[in-house]
């Protein structure tokens, strides 16, 4: 068999490297080669190896498949085979990176094998909310619809591009939310009013061409459904051809998913992917700095921020969730190995429960999941005003995260100097495999419980 073939590929390193903003010295600190070797590797002197592309596959997992195809499939093996969930040595080895150099029919089982193991923990994980919520019925319509953007990895090509279009023909001068709103009367004739608070969000009338929204909206959350009113206008051909490609059967998940993209096409809208992933980058994922700059909301943002895995041009990889005052997960997604409940709330061990009772102020933790990964971790408390006394605001918390690896992108890690404390989290007591946690609700399924009648810990039983 003839040697593999050596990747040259210093350009295209370097060129990810000022993608992300790092120095040389910061470059190689992260994927822990000398500064040096860096250097000689983006000149052309030295080739990439198997332990770097190893490295490039855990400090930069989108970004490194970009380096070759040969790369790819090396540093995917690479990266099942030494996934730290998987009992056993979980750093890269000389002899099995050749192994898997030379045998590329050996790397892509081993890739497919990985993917099932992953596919066999998301089953494990339906079926343990399933038994956690106590259903049994076919899928509701709603959960069909938030899979479906899960499995689509919260990114729609042809809807985002579609946005990001229509916005290029947007005065340059003019705001997002003015130009949205003189679109809709200039170009669509639609009238825009008020209306009293309480009366629903928005309410479009086709026939009179009027669209009313509730007059106690914020700004930033009216002009989000002025965007979603003009993407239905705008963007109808690209949403009806998702949603018919969609595989939903069920009309009301239909109707549901084509009110998802519009509301995916509004994000879209007030904060164009090329523009947003930029300023992210250069704002070190600052929320605040962000909302202020696109007109949007701190919630808005955050969601945003979490689309951004656009093929070739991915951002940081984030998670995002949003939690009511009970602990419900109302709105989740993750583009990092981290995955929440399907039902129910989350780890009490979040900082998210905390922040939802300290509303405007953001709290900042690290975290270390069961696999071993960790976590920086921002979430923040918000209230919604209602715009009566009679109604009660509406309460909850986001949360945004990455993995540690990235956390100088992302400004909250500032708030956590090396020597913080990591908490142990999980994502649901009935599959977490923590025998000291302090806050268990109950034993992981298909455990055997132990029980001491003589002694009593924190939690009354052990298992294994």
């Amino acid at each position: 068999m003839p040697p593999p073939r050596r990747l040259f590929a210093g350009h295209q390193l370097r060129a990810l490297r000022r993608r992300h903003g790092l120095s040389q010295a910061l470059a190689a600190q992260r994927l822990g080669i000398s500064t040096s070797y860096l250097s000689q590797i983006e000149n052309g002197d030295r080739p990439l190896t198997e332990l770097v592309l190893a490295a490039l596959a855990r400090a930069f997992p989108q970004d490194w498949g970009r380096i070759g195809e040969d790369a790819t499939l090396a540093a995917a093996a690479l990266a099942a085979a030494t996934d730290p969930r998987i009992e056993g040595v979980a750093e890269p080895d000389p002899g099995l990176t050749r192994a898997l150099r030379q045998q590329p029919q050996l790397a892509r089982r081993l890739v497919a094998l990985h993917a099932a193991y992953a596919r066999v923990e998301a089953q494990v994980r339906v079926l343990d909310d399933r038994v956690d919520s106590g259903e049994n019925a076919a899928r509701q319509p709603w959960e069909s619809v938030r899979d479906w953007f899960h499995d689509a990895g919260n990114y729609v090509d042809t809807i985002d591009r579609g946005a990001e279009a229509l916005v290029a023909r947007f005065p340059g001068d003019a705001a997002p939310a003015r130009a949205i709103a003189e679109r809709l009367r200039s170009r669509h004739r639609v009238t825009i009013e008020r209306g009293e608070a309480g009366g629903g969000l928005r309410a479009y009338d086709p026939a009179r061409r009027t669209l009313r929204l509730d007059r106690a909206l914020p700004p930033e959350s009216a002009g989000f459904q002025l965007a979603h009113q003009l993407a239905r206008l705008e963007l109808a051909g690209e949403i009806d051809a998702t949603v018919a490609g969609s595989g939903l059967g069920d009309p009301a998940a239909r109707a549901l998913l084509s009110v998802g993209l519009a509301n995916y096409a509004a994000g879209a809208l007030t904060m164009p992917y090329a523009a947003f992933r930029e300023a992210a980058r250069a704002e070190r994922h600052d929320i605040d700095r962000l909302r202020e700059r696109f007109g949007v909301s701190f919630e808005q943002a955050c969601h945003r921020l979490s689309t951004l895995q656009r093929p070739g041009a991915e951002g940081v990889p984030m998670f995002f969730c949003r939690v009511d005052m009970a602990g419900n997960i109302t709105k989740r997604h993750s583009a990092t190995p981290l995955q929440f409940a399907r039902f129910g709330g989350a780890c009490p061990l979040w900082i998210v429960h905390e922040a939802a009772a300290i509303p405007d102020r953001i709290l900042v933790q690290r975290a270390e999941t069961p696999d071993g990964a960790r976590y920086v971790i921002m979430a923040k408390g918000l209230v919604k005003p209602s715009g009566s006394f009679a109604r009660a605001p509406r309460r909850y918390a986001v949360t945004l995260g990455c993995e540690a690896a990235h956390g100088e992108a992302f400004v909250y890690a500032d708030a956590l100097p090396p020597t913080s404390g990591v908490t142990p989290i999980g994502s649901s007591c009935r599959i977490c495999p923590r025998t000291t946690c302090d806050q268990r609700a109950f034993p992981p399924a298909a455990s055997a419980i132990a029980i001491d009648p003589d002694a009593r810990g924190v939690v009354p039983y052990g298992f294994e």
